[in-house]
């Protein structure tokens, strides 16, 4: 629902933050991990995770992609929740726990607060796999190279309705001649001459 809230940090707590938007507070559950990156800081980018239970809607805040996409791995899991998730992120890096679940540490996971054996071998039956097929980059988020915004650009101009040789030609000639432009100002640049 949320993919990202970015403003200025009103309150910083190990556990949790309040990020002010507009005049709204956003109250976020973190972890110990994102709390060393953005302690420092006066406005920061948190990714996001809402989840939604039958007695509360809480959101989570995330430094990286990475974290946030293996905190969605974690709570996956059967018997682990988000608060589990959180606590599982803040022992360790999240780094250190892909490196665990990938090598079938089952030792490292159950070192965790909150994390018996038993969990920790369903944590590892259960994403070793996943973990694996994503490669050990999977928690660094990949740069935007200039050939995937020309492919992302081409992408949302051909499903708003144009004709894909006629934009990969239009937005080619935009990239030759002004090879710094984001995604958004590429299309943008497209649009006026399509």
């Amino acid at each position: 629902m949320y993919e990202y809230i970015k403003g200025k940090l009103v309150v910083k707590a190990p556990t949790h933050v309040v990020i002010d938007v507009g005049g709204i507070g956003y109250y976020l559950h973190i972890s110990l991990t994102t709390f060393s990156q953005i302690k420092d800081l006066e406005d920061c980018k948190l990714f996001t995770s809402f989840q939604v239970r039958e007695d509360s809607q809480t959101l989570y805040g995330f430094a990286t992609e990475g974290e946030r996409h293996l905190f969605e791995h974690l709570i996956s899991v059967s018997g682990i929740g988000p608060n589990t998730g959180r606590m599982m992120l803040s022992s360790i890096t999240p780094e250190e726990i892909q490196q665990a679940i990938v090598a079938g540490q089952v030792n490292i996971i159950q070192k965790i607060k909150g994390i018996g054996p038993k969990t920790a071998q369903r944590v590892i039956l259960e994403l070793q796999d996943k973990l694996k097929k994503q490669g050990p980059d999977a928690l660094i988020p990949l740069p935007v190279t200039k050939s995937s915004a020309i492919k992302e650009a081409l992408t949302a101009l051909v499903m708003l309705g144009f004709g894909k040789p006629q934009a990969d030609k239009v937005l080619q000639a935009i990239h030759n001649a002004e090879p710094d432009l984001t995604v958004e100002k590429l299309i943008k640049a497209a649009l006026k001459r399509l």
